[in-house]
């Protein structure tokens, strides 16, 4: 596969990028030598090769999944310029 000057150009409008005729020259072989690069990784065989989404291995460490209340309301409380009932007192915003 190579791609043409008129190619580029397209490519180049469809995305809005405004180049000169001497740009999208220059861009040619340097898109040109990309697909050759990707057509040899085609030819490498990976049959025997896992599909992964990292090269390391990672798992996800996952806490156990319990209910709890927290234990720790009257320590954030403490905090509360105007605790009341267990809750925090905020100032009444509608009259």
């Amino acid at each position: 596969m190579s791609v043409s000057q008129e190619t580029v150009a397209k490519v180049a409008k469809l995305a809005r990028i405004a180049m000169t005729d001497e740009e999208v020259a220059a861009m040619v072989p340097e898109l040109n030598g990309i697909l050759a690069w990707v057509e040899q990784l085609g030819e490498v065989d990976v049959s025997g090769v896992a599909p992964m989404a990292s090269v390391i291995p990672g798992a996800l460490h996952l806490r156990d999944d319990v209910v709890t209340d927290g234990g720790v309301r009257d320590a954030v409380l403490a905090n509360a310029p105007a605790p009341e009932h267990g809750f925090f007192g905020v100032p009444k915003v509608i009259e």
